[in-house]
């Protein structure tokens, strides 16, 4: 296929070749990948100014993502790509195997820099999905950062660079300018960039940004970042988001009251004294139980209520036979949905390699599950439907938006329906609420909790 560059796209693949280290935060659906493959082709090829690339991408990206793009297009198929994967003879095999570039897992970047060591050979690297990176503490982070004085090139990629406020952009920054734009350290950039939140006995849960902050951290960055949304550029179909409330029995509401009671009056009775990962460990087994089911202390499943089941079931025969994408949360979700759709006769498939991606996109799937964590990122699912179905709803907006747009997305022809199972009276209507709301989420995880506190403890 011939490559026809958008004004945006032309721009951007300028700007990586002017500009060293740059980020690009580009809306998901704007044609990262090929708009960085054709710079990597000009530089390497006709300006030769890099030899070797590296991607760092999520797993199932750089399993598939990188190299379907790359032999789609016909002025990028001559680029050799070698997918440094699987176990560490495989990952050696691929590092010495002639390609122009090497593609690895981020949960690798670790042992690929203690492999090299201050031999490291990649004049260029790809950030794919940066905010993967946006944690000063990660260890990903602090060993890609030690290799930037070998770095000459750099581009990081990513369409939610903050999803969980300002503060993500520090360490990401800081691999492209090593702290010339944000400060040499994450603490001197948040004392001068916010002050402290909620917060405990000697301990702070969260900050907030000072009045004026986000204007200035964007002045600071805007030379060597750029910014675009989908809907400035795209005219993408319409996207609906639909909310099926699912009532539970007498039963599963009990149950539902009674746990969420015990758990509640086992807290601090001082809500200053929860911390966050209580309120998370809470807010987890309240959610499981609104999906139908609940971990013990050994791990074992104990089935409540199918009442989330039904529902989806339900809905899975309303939709007449349109195809599905369906995110899970926990692993005894998965068990018991697929246990469901085994009574159906319906083409099931669990979304695992690039050739279930494939099937998807050949209509040859009715129904697609898989977790949200793993497969967020990347993946163009966008040709093989428009209905998308949360069964258990996720607190993380930034994986929640990214997943919906694997169908929201260049290419789709349909308006893209979003379905959530919303189960009534529980922890379900507050994570819908927190995703509705878009920002500081973590913050309203826990102000939500506090209120579900205070009036469970009113009632006793």
């Amino acid at each position: 296929m011939e490559f026809k560059p958008h004004a945006y796209q032309a721009h951007c693949i300028q700007k990586i070749i002017e500009i060293n280290k740059i980020g690009l935060f580009l809306d998901m659906g704007l044609g990262k990948t090929v708009t960085t493959l054709t710079a990597v082709k000009e530089l390497k090829y006709n300006r030769f100014q890099v030899r070797k690339v590296l991607v760092i991408a999520p797993k199932k990206v750089a399993e598939g993502t990188w190299t379907k793009e790359k032999d789609k297009w016909e002025h990028t198929k001559m680029l050799r790509v070698s997918q440094v994967l699987g176990s560490q003879t495989k990952r050696i095999r691929a590092l010495n195997t002639p390609a122009d570039i090497y593609i690895i897992n981020r949960e690798n970047v670790c042992w690929l820099v203690d492999y090299y060591k201050q031999t490291w050979p990649f004049d260029m690297v790809v950030v794919d999905e940066s905010s993967s990176f946006k944690s000063h503490n990660a260890k990903r982070f602090k060993a890609l950062a030690s290799m930037g004085s070998h770095i000459n090139r750099m581009v990081e990629l990513t369409g939610t660079p903050s999803p969980n406020g300002l503060e993500d952009l520090w360490s990401q920054i800081f691999l492209l300018d090593g702290g010339e734009r944000l400060g040499k350290r994450y603490t001197q950039f948040r004392e001068r960039y916010f002050d402290p939140g909620d917060r405990g006995q000697n301990v702070i849960y969260n900050y907030k940004a000072k009045p004026g902050t986000e204007e200035s951290i964007l002045s600071k960055i805007s030379d060597i970042c750029i910014s675009m949304k989908a809907e400035d550029y795209l005219q993408l179909p319409d996207i609906i988001y639909h909310q099926v409330p699912v009532t539970l029995d007498t039963k599963a509401e009990k149950a539902y009251k009674e746990l969420e009671r015990k758990m509640v009056l086992a807290l601090p009775e001082d809500e200053e004294e929860i911390s966050v990962t209580s309120a998370a460990a809470l807010s987890n087994k309240l959610l499981q139980l609104s999906n139908g089911a609940i971990y013990d202390e050994d791990h074992e499943v104990h089935e409540i209520h199918g009442c989330k089941i039904e529902a989806f079931l339900e809905l899975i025969e309303s939709l007449q036979g349109k195809s599905v994408l369906v995110f899970y949360n926990f692993q005894h979700d998965r068990t018991r949905i697929l246990k469901a759709l085994s009574k159906l006769n319906l083409r099931v498939r669990e979304l695992h390699t690039t050739e279930d991606e494939d099937a998807w996109n050949r209509h040859e799937v009715d129904v697609l599950l898989t977790h949200p964590a793993s497969s967020a990122y990347g993946l163009n699912l966008q040709q093989g439907g428009n209905h998308v179905i949360w069964f258990g709803l996720t607190w993380n907006y930034e994986l929640y938006t990214q997943a919906n747009k694997r169908l929201h997305r260049q290419g789709q022809e349909e308006k893209v329906i979003i379905h959530h199972l919303v189960s009534s009276g529980t922890r379900d209507e507050d994570v819908m609420l927190a995703l509705e709301k878009k920002d500081d989420v973590q913050n309203w995880v826990m102000e939500s909790l506090k209120a579900r506190i205070r009036k469970i403890r009113q009632e006793v």
